[in-house]
């Protein structure tokens, strides 16, 4: 099988192919294309890669052929998978998204509040045009997408290629899987009742023959304040709330302290990043030997900083990632399953990005939603989940409504209707500095807003 990795240069490629090495089955990724526009990065990634590949165990089967190229028609022939990990405007458009709203009193967070609106309107016509592209060229080929705002973005290439397009994001499993283990269960013995949007969702409920063990947990003061989100959102939240909010939630229900804390950091997460990533490129280049240990070493320390400000305590003082998180990749394991289950008909429960159909009830029918699903040869079905309480179903459907004003703006390149996506989004307190956000987008990164100027 051929899979096309969109964002190919991306720092976190390494994770995939990783899992495509462990991946020793009959029907498997046979050849991976890496597309991007940048050549310097995909000789960077290609150089990782090979590294990787040599480092890998002798297996019974031979690791994949990697491939790289600027041209996207070429990438995209014939192919059978297709992975959107792009982002739009790299990391000088992540440092906008970020500091633009902090400039303006707002959280500065790439897929969350107005950088996740700002973030959408550039990247829908890239990926409609791909969605495009890939319609024509690989007509049966599935879209698994990473490219952030992930259900967004799902939802926009939905319109062209329908349900072949599944979003992926590795942070509900993540939550699952450390509520289940917090429980001492496997979380293959229970049964995930979550919902809501990409980065906006909530866990309910973990069955294990009929009776939900979550009120077990959230009654447990010491296990649950020992679990990363009772780290996040303190353990009395968890119990009024009687559920588990995904680790994105802490912007909305600490948007103060969220501002604070990444306010009074030298540096956003983009622009240290930036400063990251060119050293790590550039010293990929000048010493290809190393390759694999300098991607290595990055990669540690990217995960080990994620988030961080939702780590913060009042005291100015932060507690770290638990071990396992930081070692932990997550949305390549999800990747690989779901092409698993379609490819080869080998069933698996997943969160996806999913359209909704009527699985949580108050949203469109056609909405991309953040859901359980059963997955198999003919791609995921999402499963019954209970119906989300008032607070969060608001919430989500405000999110939601947001989510299709950005790309009817994208589509149609009307001002008017990015200027109510920026003011109708809960973490924007007013249409005179939404006004304000869009005019700053245009000036910072006219290339990508210019039909919105």
């Amino acid at each position: 099988m051929k899979l096309v990795i969109l964002g190919g240069g991306g720092f976190r490629v390494p994770l995939v192919h990783g899992a495509l090495l462990r991946d020793t089955a009959d029907r498997r990724v046979t050849e991976v294309v890496l597309h991007d526009t940048d050549r310097a990065r995909l000789d960077v990634m290609r150089r990782v890669l090979a590294a990787q590949a040599a480092l890998h165990p002798t297996a019974a089967v031979a690791p994949p052929t990697v491939s790289a190229t600027t041209d996207l028609d070429a990438a995209l022939a014939g192919a059978d998978f297709v992975f959107s990990a792009m982002r739009v405007g790299g990391l000088e458009g992540r440092t906008a998204d970020e500091r633009i709203a902090l400039d303006l009193g707002l959280l500065g967070q790439e897929t969350t509040g107005p950088g996740g609106v700002g973030y959408g309107l550039r990247t829908v016509p890239v990926v409609l045009d791909v969605a495009r592209r890939v319609r024509r060229l690989a007509p049966d080929a599935w879209v698994i997408n990473f490219t952030n705002p992930a259900g967004l973005v799902t939802q926009a290439m939905q319109s062209v290629l329908g349900d072949r397009v599944v979003g992926i994001c590795d942070s509900p499993l993540g939550l699952a899987k450390r509520a289940a283990g917090a429980l001492g269960h496997d979380l293959d013995d229970l049964e995930i009742d979550y919902a809501g949007l990409n980065h906006l969702g909530w866990l309910t409920a973990l069955r294990r023959g009929g009776r939900d063990l979550l009120p077990d947990l959230l009654a447990d003061e010491a296990t649950l304040g020992a679990l990363e989100e009772g780290h996040l959102f303190g353990t009395g939240w968890l119990r009024s709330l009687g559920s588990l909010p995904n680790e994105y939630l802490f912007y909305y229900y600490f948007t103060r302290d969220a501002i604070a804390q990444i306010t009074r950091a030298p540096q956003t997460r983009g622009e240290y990043l930036v400063g990251q990533q060119a050293e790590f490129y550039d010293g990929v280049a000048g010493a290809p030997e190393e390759a694999w240990q300098r991607w290595d070493a990055v990669r540690r320390d990217r995960n080990a900083t994620y988030m961080q400000e939702t780590r913060e305590g009042d005291d100015g003082g932060s507690h770290e990632r638990a071990e396992a998180d930081v070692e932990g990749g997550g949305y390549e394991g999800v990747a690989l399953a779901l092409m698993a289950a379609i490819a080869r008909d080998e069933p698996a429960r997943l969160i996806l990005n999913v359209r909704n159909g009527g699985a949580v009830l108050g949203l469109p029918a056609d909405a991309v939603v953040e859901v359980p699903c059963r997955v198999d040869a003919t791609g995921p079905v999402p499963v019954a989940v209970s119906p989300l309480p008032g607070h969060a179903l608001g919430l989500a459907q405000q999110v939601k409504a947001v989510d299709e004003l950005v790309i009817r703006a994208a589509i149609e390149q009307s001002r008017s209707l990015a200027l109510q996506a920026f003011a109708l989004h809960p973490l924007v307190d007013s249409v005179t500095v939404a006004r304000e956000l869009l005019t700053a987008y245009a000036r910072r990164l006219p290339e990508h807003y210019e039909g919105l100027a």
